[in-house]
């Protein structure tokens, strides 16, 4: 903020006028939810100036836009974090307290956003925070989910579902935009009219736009969020209201409100999956059409268009967005299909996340035909396009392939950049998934590594660690993480140590009072606190480490007396609706907690949480009090990651794999600073290849032996002896991800943990280190790589 930035007691006038007029309470009959809207707008009227001297200067200076598409943007809460990026954090506490009320639980008031899962949304939330902070002129484009994903809770252990309701109470970041509208079109069929291709859709819904500024650091900059909302072409039809048939006559406003209820709904029926690709559809039509109206609204020749416009597709959900764009060129515009697809490819760029196969969106020709007709026929013609420039291409390079669309390859073809998010996952495509494509477009693919925002995941996150940086090293480095470095020097320092583990100690403190309030369950703060959050999927083996920690529940009861290393293991994270496995893994975990924590021979030196219903929210408690950070994914699964750099600069240090930007991260702060265990990549896919790999890594490990025995014997699910039965045959007899293989090395590796956490001034030395040593994950590097290499762009700041 300028100089003129407002002090308390203009922020409490704003707050007091918003209180009367806007929310129309009195301060006397105010009750929290009142207070932290009335905040809530005052600093938002702060940022609408920022937000339209951008929009100004963009269109004044003609300058090229960046719009970025993505099903997901996980935001979370929005009060704290609007406060810190205009500097006005403490100002906002101090009006607040002036008024009777505590700025920490006017925060705690405000609903996640719910609208994503994981790394990917809460990536394109940092990355639209980084882009405000540069200047880089941008819109992200998303869909204003009604629930979002949903809401977790556990019975008897068991993930349960229920629909999140963020947007029960009124969002007061946003602004509606009724005049924004887009009419978007579904089945129905395609004729030849006059030489020209005329798509008649049977359905249709409206797009109307919800715009939230997302401002940056020191508020000198803000762009636009701009979120979706389906609505219904025609409210009822009366006739059929008026003849009784109501259901009938509600039948447009079902279709509309279902398009952007949920974040991926259970696709496991055949009307789940026509609903996600209505809604990817959905998304991407409202977008392309308004980055089409807004480049129209100052330019004349539709030739010239990637020269004003990027277009970012966040992994495949997406990809629909050039047929779409060629869609609008070639039947509206006239254009030559040629000429239409070059234009289309020199505008999108892809960024993919995932070398798993199923991860990599296939739709039937037959769905895409049915829900979108003229658009199956473009992939056509673009798949037949690519075979034509390249005649002796593989097979496998085709975007249609056994009557179903390949969306990875389709976004490859019309893009003219693809990149992968760390240094190994981008070998990794080139070497895998898109091997034979690299070798007829090479060069197409580059490496961004992702990163995280600062302001958010140490400013906000941790002011204890972040008043001691600043302390140490001066202001400066929330824009520029580089400057991280400066702490090298105090490494060796005593009193700088000392100060460190006292911030981390402080976290700790206060995440054991949070779980004691939510849980009930009492943490030492002495104790290691061991720490794995992720979508809980079988290849980021959530189950390796739940079966190590059963390994270790097992030798503490054994041997009471030892001398042993307490530690709190804590995992937070979500599994799909209709992933079984991931969802029994879930159970297991509960299961054992349940077990261990009550369990009066280990002394409460062993503790197993599952806090329910992971989000950002949470994900700012646990990483800055979390000691070790868990990156365990079989090698050559994980693109990235953005966890693990979150988890480094709050001074985890990490216990994983080679796999994603774990590489990376071990680079940088050091092998000596990393517990590295576990197979490599091609070590991996040897191992794969060994006939009853998982069946001698069992009979090679009598601790392993132990464990799956106490499973096979029902010993954390006595009422169902059998409960577990199933993961068991899985261990024996598949186990694609190795967690058998790599079982021993892992439990190596937690030892050698144990080890270095006797020594007090060690390991505060190895997390110091680690928050020394990464700035270069921060999202704004990764921003100015995406500016250079693929959009073409430069800062307005």
């Amino acid at each position: 903020m300028s100089a003129t930035a407002p002090t308390a007691d203009d922020l409490q006038a704003a707050i007091l006028r918003h209180l009367t007029f806007t929310l129309g309470k009195d301060a006397a009959h105010a009750s929290r939810y009142d207070w932290r809207m009335a905040l809530s707008y005052a600093l938002r009227d702060l940022i609408v100036e920022p937000w339209f001297s951008a929009t100004r200067v963009t269109y004044g200076e003609d300058r090229k836009r960046v719009y970025y598409l993505s099903l997901e943007f996980l935001i979370g809460r929005l009060l704290e974090d609007v406060s810190i990026n205009l500097g006005l954090r403490d100002v906002s506490a101090k009006a607040l307290a002036a008024l009777g009320q505590d700025l920490g639980a006017v925060i705690e008031d405000e609903p996640d956003a719910a609208l994503g899962n994981g790394g990917l949304g809460r990536l394109a939330a940092c990355f639209m925070e980084s882009m405000a902070t540069m200047g880089v002129p941008a819109m992200g484009y998303g869909i204003r989910y009604e629930h979002g994903l949903f809401r977790q809770r556990f019975e008897a252990g068991q993930q349960v579902e229920t629909p999140e309701d963020w947007l029960k109470q009124k969002h007061p970041w946003e602004f509606e935009r009724p005049e924004v509208v887009y009419e978007i079109g579904f089945k129905g069929h395609v004729s030849d009219e006059g030489g020209r291709r005329v798509w008649h859709p049977s359905e249709s819904v409206v797009a109307s736009a919800h715009d939230t500024p997302i401002v940056g650091w020191q508020g000198r900059w803000a762009n636009t969020l701009r979120l979706w909302a389906a609505t219904p072409t025609t409210m009822f039809d009366l006739d059929r209201f008026n003849a009784g048939d109501y259901a009938a006559a509600a039948e447009p406003e079902a279709l509309a409100r279902t398009i952007s209820r949920v974040l991926y709904p259970d696709d496991t029926t055949e009307a789940g999956k026509e609903l996600r690709l209505k809604q990817e559809y959905f998304l991407v039509s409202s977008a392309v059409q308004d980055i089409l109206r807004r480049y129209r609204s100052g330019h004349g020749d539709i030739r010239k268009l990637a020269d004003h416009v990027a277009i970012q597709m966040n992994d495949t959900h997406p990809a629909l967005a050039g047929p779409e764009l060629i869609r609008i060129l070639v039947d509206h515009d006239g254009l030559a299909f040629d000429e239409a697809a070059r234009i289309a490819e020199a505008v999108l760029g892809y960024t993919n996340h995932t070398l798993l196969p199923e991860a990599l969106e296939r739709w039937t020709t037959w769905m895409i035909g049915n829900v979108l007709p003229r658009h199956m026929e473009i992939i056509g013609a673009l798949d037949a396009r690519h075979a034509a420039a390249h005649p002796c291409r593989p097979p496998g390079t085709a975007i249609i392939e056994n009557d179903q669309v390949k969306m990875g390859e389709l976004a490859f073809i019309t893009s003219h950049k693809v990149n992968g998010v760390s240094a190994l996952h981008t070998e990794l495509v080139k070497d895998t998934v898109f091997a034979d494509l690299h070798a007829l477009h090479p060069g197409r693919i580059v490496n961004q590594t992702n990163g995280i925002t600062p302001r958010r995941w140490l400013k906000l996150a941790n002011p204890a660690l972040s008043a001691l940086v600043t302390d140490t090293i001066g202001d400066g480095w929330e824009a520029d993480l580089d400057r991280l470095e400066a702490l090298e020097p105090h490494l060796d320092d005593a009193g700088f140590l000392d100060a460190y583990g006292a911030a981390k100690r402080s976290n700790k403190v206060a995440l054991a009072a949070w779980v004691k309030d939510e849980m009930g369950e009492t943490l030492d703060p002495e104790a290691i606190f061991d720490v794995q959050i992720k979508r809980v999927h079988e290849y980021k083996r959530q189950l390796l480490n739940i079966l190590e920690t059963i390994g270790l529940w097992h030798r503490m009861r054994a041997a009471p007396q030892d001398d042993w290393v307490p530690r709190v293991k804590i995992f937070g994270g979500k599994a799909a609706p209709g992933y079984a496995v991931a969802k029994q893994i879930i159970r297991l975990i509960n299961d054992v907690g349940r077990v261990v924590n009550a369990d009066p021979a280990i002394k409460g030196r062993l503790k197993v949480l599952y806090p329910a219903n992971y989000n950002v929210s949470m994900a700012e408690r646990l990483i800055p009090a979390s000691d070790l950070s868990e990156q365990i994914s079989t090698a050559g699964k994980e693109a990235s990651g953005t966890g693990n750099m979150k988890f480094a600069l709050n001074g985890a240090p990490t216990i994983g794999t080679l796999d994603g930007a774990n590489v990376e991260i071990r680079d940088r702060v050091g092998a000596d600073n990393f517990f590295l265990f576990g197979m490599t990549a091609p070590e991996v896919v040897a191992r794969r290849n060994v006939p009853d790999h998982a069946r001698q890594a069992i009979e090679a490990s009598e601790d392993l032996q132990v464990v799956l025995q106490l499973l096979a014997e029902g010993r954390f699910s006595p009422e169902e002896p059998e409960r577990y039965h199933g993961l068991l045959d899985q261990l024996w007899n598949h186990d694609h991800f190795l967690v058998a293989s790599d079982y021993a090395s892992y439990a190596a590796a937690q030892r050698e943990v144990d080890s270095a956490w006797r020594d007090r001034a060690g390991w505060l030395r190895m997390a110091a280190a680690n928050t020394a040593r990464v700035g270069f994950f921060s999202s704004d590097r990764t921003i100015r790589g995406y500016m250079k290499d693929i959009w073409s762009v430069k800062a307005a700041l």
